[in-house]
């Protein structure tokens, strides 16, 4: 069995990491960080999975593909490095979160403490060439991502937050019996005000895991974070 995360994602997901396809993946990731400007960096590509173990995966906050310029990206869907200008859509998240649960909002926009909880913020695609948003995208990345889901999905007790068109074109992998899906428009200055603002995603989160039998998330960002 290949350890490339280091917990029990690497059982679940062995079947796609053994497979001719995931090498055809990695020798591609291999020739491309070797020659062009890559985020994350290799050593935070699986942060998401190292950060929230499979079994302690109680919420999904899915993305499409990590931050493309510089000093942002470390391997959690949404979330930026110490030190990062916040993004416009972290903003508004963090307008929502006040809204919603009234968690003050903070000046970084380092989420590690929401996956410290059991929050897994997983992009669909865990790799993005400097510059090029969606550059990796359909190069393979979306096999081990859609196994992860799916895998979650069957275990159960799983709130999946899907934020806009390309993170709800996966709802078919998710089983609605099993599991709870609070989607809305994306929290883009483009389409924020199309659905997003007033959805309450963190409230009805918290509602859903209590039906769960679970600890709620706690929303507060920490007002100050070190990279860990």
């Amino acid at each position: 069995m290949k350890k490339l995360i280091g917990n029990d994602w690497d059982e679940v997901l062995d079947p796609i990491f053994e497979s001719e396809k995931y090498q055809q993946l990695h020798d591609f990731l291999k020739e491309e960080y070797a020659t062009k400007q890559i985020y994350p960096d290799m050593y935070h590509i699986f942060s998401a999975f190292k950060l929230t173990p499979f079994a302690k995966t109680k919420v999904v906050i899915l993305g499409q593909d990590p931050y493309h310029n510089p000093g942002q990206a470390h391997g959690l869907s949404f979330s930026v490095l110490p030190g990062a200008k916040l993004p416009p859509s972290l903003r508004n998240i963090y307008k929502e979160l006040y809204d919603d649960v009234g968690a003050q909002p903070v000046d970084h926009g380092y989420l590690k403490s929401w996956a410290d909880q059991g929050v897994l913020m997983l992009n669909t695609v865990l790799t993005v060439p400097y510059g090029h948003a969606n550059g990796h995208q359909g190069k393979g990345w979306e096999m081990v991502t859609d196994a992860a889901i799916k895998a979650l999905s069957d275990r159960g007790k799983v709130v999946f937050i899907l934020w806009g068109r390309f993170a709800q074109n996966k709802i078919p992998l998710i089983d609605e019996g099993k599991n709870v899906i609070i989607k809305s428009a994306h929290p883009s200055p483009f389409s924020a005000d199309r659905g997003f603002f007033g959805s309450r995603p963190f409230s009805r989160c918290n509602q859903a895991l209590a039906k769960f039998g679970e600890l709620p998330i706690d929303w507060q960002l920490p007002k100050v974070v070190e990279l860990s």
